[in-house]
């Protein structure tokens, strides 16, 4: 029985990046093996057995044969005879096709380690067209390596085409085409796997409602990289210098999806896009599964965004109305990602990259300021409940209204 460090694991102490998690092959051995020495069998589909000390996976080396359409079209064979190199080239890419014996000897049967080098994403036989999950996996780590200058090897990206044309990626189902895209949302850069799946025609199977903003103007004035696809791009590029977060990146990413549906004889103008940005995101929610708090974000996003960019011209009375509508009172965390996802919007245009946004503000401190609003008892005595209520909110606007300007008040654009 020999045992080898395989995966991410190698793959990232080459590029002397952190390592977080080992991923072990066990050739040689069978079930009954790993378990006399403590292993305990969790995987269902193929034996995957955890350490008794430390937990880390340890899974047999074995071999995958196609048997039908998707990712579960698959049949497994594992024996103490499968090789490692046989286990090897089962992987999808080249850098992930790597492993180190006990000795820390790199073990590189498909020239992982060359592909590291040159910074190409390769796959390592022609059994990757035989997994669509592969596609979206490639695409995220296009995304998490794209600062470090890694391309797809083009007969990589001609292979993933040959694969949605047959009709591979149409059998992805919603779960697995989520869970790589939440993952892909907290990368590096993100814009990257969207472009990657763009480019393989694979954006139009499984994100229709993006790959439908490509080619759609808007108005120069406003937008001078016109075309609302490599708008969403540098929203989605803003939105990843500004935060963290996936849901606010997912809500800056899917805010203008009604200009997909806008009549073409009424471009570059895109009146009312804001209501069929909403249907269309609940649509995408409930078609991926998306997490309610990231759906919950985007929609207010898709809906007030244009009102938010105008906040400087607002009055005080519309400035509280919007704060009502988007249940900043209640949940004001959700109302600042709003707001830095209106940001991103703003600053995902050609030249506005480094634009101020006071519009977020003069918002920000609105809802400070109505937050603090309180009544005394000489306040509420002999006030009903609808009294009571209207009195706050008029303590609200006066909060609102006696607010200093913001110290750079440059309208941004709509």
């Amino acid at each position: 029985m020999n045992i080898y460090l395989v995966g991410g694991a190698v793959r990232d102490g080459l590029l002397g990046r952190p390592v977080s998690e080992h991923d072990w092959v066990v050739v040689g051995a069978t079930p009954a093996d790993l378990e006399a020495r403590g292993y305990r069998q969790v995987g269902r589909e193929f034996p995957v057995f955890l350490h008794p000390d430390t937990h880390e996976e340890y899974a047999l080396a074995r071999l995958e044969r196609k048997t039908g359409p998707g990712y579960r079209g698959f049949t497994t064979h594992f024996s103490p005879d499968v090789t490692l190199e046989e286990d090897l080239l089962r992987r999808d890419l080249t850098i992930n096709a790597m492993a180190r014996d006990a000795a820390g000897a790199l073990i590189d049967p498909y020239g992982g380690q060359r592909d590291l080098e040159a910074r190409v994403l390769r796959h390592v036989s022609p059994a990757f067209a035989e997994d669509p999950v592969r596609i979206l996996r490639l695409a995220r780590f296009a995304a998490r390596y794209a600062p470090l200058g890694f391309q797809v090897a083009p007969e990589t990206m001609a292979l993933m085409r040959t694969m949605v044309a047959n009709g591979e990626a149409a059998t992805l189902v919603p779960e697995r085409v989520w869970a790589e895209t939440d993952k892909a949302l907290s990368e590096a850069s993100p814009r990257t796997f969207f472009e990657v799946l763009h480019a393989a025609g694979a954006l139009a199977v499984v994100f229709p409602e993006l790959a439908r903003l490509y080619g759609i103007p808007q108005p120069a004035r406003w937008h001078p990289e016109i075309d609302t696809g490599l708008h969403v791009m540098l929203v989605l590029d803003a939105a990843t210098m500004l935060s963290p977060l996936p849901r606010v990146r997912f809500a800056a990413l899917t805010h203008d999806l009604g200009k997909g549906t806008t009549p073409a004889a009424e471009w570059p103008r895109h009146v009312g896009h804001e209501v069929r940005s909403v249907t269309l995101i609940e649509a995408l929610a409930e078609r991926l599964r998306v997490p309610n708090d990231y759906r919950d974000l985007a929609l207010i996003v898709a809906r007030h965004h244009g009102v938010c960019h105008r906040a400087l011209e607002l009055r005080p009375q519309t400035v509280l109305d919007l704060l009502e509508q988007c249940d900043a009172f209640r949940k004001p965390d959700r109302f600042h990602d709003f707001l830095t996802a209106c940001e991103a919007d703003l600053r995902g245009r050609t030249g506005f990259e480094s634009h101020p946004y006071p519009q977020g503000q003069r918002l920000a401190k609105a809802l400070e300021a109505a937050r603090a609003v309180t009544l005394s008892d000489q306040d509420r005595r002999g006030l009903s409940g609808p009294d009571i209520k209207a009195l706050i909110h008029q303590k609200r606007v006066a909060a609102i209204t006696a607010l200093p300007p913001i110290a750079d008040e440059r309208p941004g654009a709509p």
